[in-house]
């Protein structure tokens, strides 16, 4: 039996794919223990694993809206200073002192750490742990030919776009580099040496798990330790169940981010749209709108939450933020897109569904109208669930087996332990 450590922080739609890792892992008798927010206790018993909390690192113990740490609906284009500044490399050392008391505590065979956390990466080095970054949503590892992350850009195909590129990539690196005295800071409480740049811890991950399909994302050459290893298609444990509304219109599902982005306004006229068509809508409004506050219609149905992979066996088309955990189910189920990312990893999500065809990409700011017609070209136009169906067939051979399990069970077996149990599937 081994023993394993995740570290995680309540990331909205990076949860659900953690605690699928962590499911399937404690199925296949490992020990497995996560350091995470009281307020994903829940989340991660229901897993069978064990939730510690954090005590020098943010976290929240709370579930209101003012609790958030990533206000970056307030911010504007300083929205990834917020979350590089409060949760990513800023706090670094407090989460890797947390991370090194439960290792000196308890020692553990692995290290599995969310994407953005730095801080347990610094421990875990530290420590001599292997670790692990479990990455829930498209690659963030730079990569020749693929666009710089963050403003949702198509790949290059002229000199111009490569020269964008190429300034875009440094520009992100100097972002990442105005944090780099905190993660020194960090390193050096930790005895570790400094490094040049922020995007350099990552050197020292034994694996980064890319937990979205390949089929989908803008794939160039990675490092042998970078790999996509399918998405994670489970629901949230908190999904209410649901019933379809009554009919036999088409039924489309609205989903924006199940926590704060303040994106009601959004909702009210996602809402104003549906109900313009001749269908059925389905808007699940998650845990950071009042659904009271985004009032359904006779064909428009608004709920708190609802199981997804139900709604979407259903569904005829998705409108969308375009978070990673939305996006994929629905492609998971052949199921075509308009996407109105916010921001955050939106944008360039949302740039891999336009490029596949599988949807169309509107400004969050866009009217009803604009909205309505968009469903309609999307449901008129058989190419775009074509598209959709020809990555869904993807998705289903790569989550035919657990590859992301099978990636941490040989790498724990490569570091002197016995992995248990037969092969697993999700």
């Amino acid at each position: 039996m081994t023993d394993i450590l995740m570290t995680t922080w309540d990331g909205a739609g990076a949860t659900p794919p953690l605690m699928s890792v962590a499911r399937a892992l404690v199925d296949r008798g490992h020990t497995v223990r996560v350091l995470a927010d009281p307020v994903l206790r829940a989340e991660v018993e229901a897993t069978g694993a064990e939730h510690l909390s954090w005590t020098r690192a943010p976290h929240r113990t709370s579930e209101d809206n003012e609790s958030l740490f990533v206000r970056d609906w307030e911010a504007g284009p300083e929205g990834f200073g917020l979350m590089r500044d409060n949760i990513a490399v800023g706090p670094a050392a407090a989460f890797a002192a947390d991370v090194r008391e439960e290792l000196a505590l308890r020692p553990a065979d692995c290290v599995l750490t969310e994407l953005l956390l730095f801080g347990p990466r610094v421990a875990a080095e530290a420590a001599g742990v292997p670790y692990v970054v479990l990455n829930p949503t498209i690659n963030l590892v730079p990569a020749p030919g693929v666009p710089p992350f963050g403003q949702g850009l198509l790949p290059a195909v002229t000199d111009a776009d490569h020269e964008r590129d190429r300034i875009a990539g440094e520009l992100g690196m100097q972002g990442w580099d105005v944090a780099l005295p905190a993660l020194n800071q960090a390193r050096a409480e930790q005895g570790l040496p400094a490094l040049e740049h922020v995007l350099d811890q990552w050197r020292s991950a034994a694996l980064t798990l890319v937990m979205t399909s390949a089929a989908f994302d803008f794939t160039g050459p990675l490092p042998p330790n970078v790999k996509h290893v399918g998405p994670r298609l489970d629901d949230p444990v908190w999904a209410d169940s649901w019933s379809p509304p009554p009919g036999e219109d088409p039924l489309v599902l609205a989903a924006l981010s199940s926590d704060f982005q303040d994106q009601q306004d959004l909702m009210l006229r996602i809402v104003s749209a549906l109900d313009a068509l001749p269908l059925r809508g389905v808007v699940t409004t998650g845990k950071g709108i009042d659904p009271a506050d985004v009032p359904g219609t006779d064909r428009v149905q608004v709920v708190r939450s609802a199981p997804h992979s139900q709604v979407l066996r259903e569904a005829s088309a998705v409108v969308t933020h375009c978070g990673h955990g939305t996006t994929i189910k629905a492609l998971a189920a052949g199921v075509p897109m308009v996407c109105l990312p916010m921001g955050r990893d939106q944008l360039d999500v949302a740039a891999r569904v336009e490029h596949r065809g599988a949807g169309v990409r509107l400004d969050p700011s866009a009217e009803p109208a604009s909205i309505a017609a968009a469903l309609g070209t999307v449901l008129g136009e058989p190419g775009y669930r074509i598209a959709a169906e020809g990555i869904a067939a993807a998705i289903a051979e790569e989550t035919a087996e657990d590859r992301a399990v099978a990636e941490i069970e040989a790498l724990v077996g490569n570091h002197g332990r016995q992995a248990v149990g037969p092969a697993g599937r999700r």
